[in-house]
């Protein structure tokens, strides 16, 4: 099975997300600064990255773990990413797509927009931790969800 948590770039809530899955993160305390801030790809990908797929990691259970940035097109990236890999002969009934987007509050958005889009890291990126940090429980429940519904318990 092969599980990519989307969100709009790859930078911020798809990486915190998956950083759950694999236990990187705490799932019974809010990670300090450094936590988030030092995970592979955590406000670090560039614009003409988004759409690529990058692999964090495999959990305990074997199950390979990915991140993608669709920007606001997530339904169409995924569509064209499934049907590549049909056309390709490529079985896609174990993959799984988990949008992590609806748990982004505006300060991650702002955040990342100062960030990634303007350059001023300095200024960006404590504002995603901070509201990465105010939204935690929240993924940390999508991601015992995710791991529950299919299975990985």
């Amino acid at each position: 099975m092969k599980i990519f948590y989307c969100c709009y770039g790859s930078a911020h809530s798809s990486v915190v997300a998956a950083a759950i899955h694999l236990g990187w993160l705490p799932t019974d305390r809010i990670p300090e600064v450094h936590e988030i801030e030092n995970l592979p790809h955590y406000d670090k990908t560039k614009s003409f990255e988004i759409g690529t797929p990058f692999f964090m990691g495999k959990d305990e259970k074997g199950t390979e773990i990915y991140i993608i940035g669709m920007t606001g097109q997530r339904q169409l990236v995924k569509n064209a990413i499934l049907s590549f890999l049909e056309q390709n002969k490529i079985e896609t009934k174990d993959i799984v797509f988990i949008d992590t987007i609806p748990l982004v509050n505006l300060k991650t958005k702002i955040g990342g927009i100062i960030s990634r889009r303007i350059g001023l890291v300095a200024i960006g990126r404590p504002l995603t931790v901070r509201g990465i940090q105010e939204k935690y429980f929240e993924f940390v429940k999508l991601v015992k969800e995710v791991r529950k519904s299919l299975g990985l318990s």
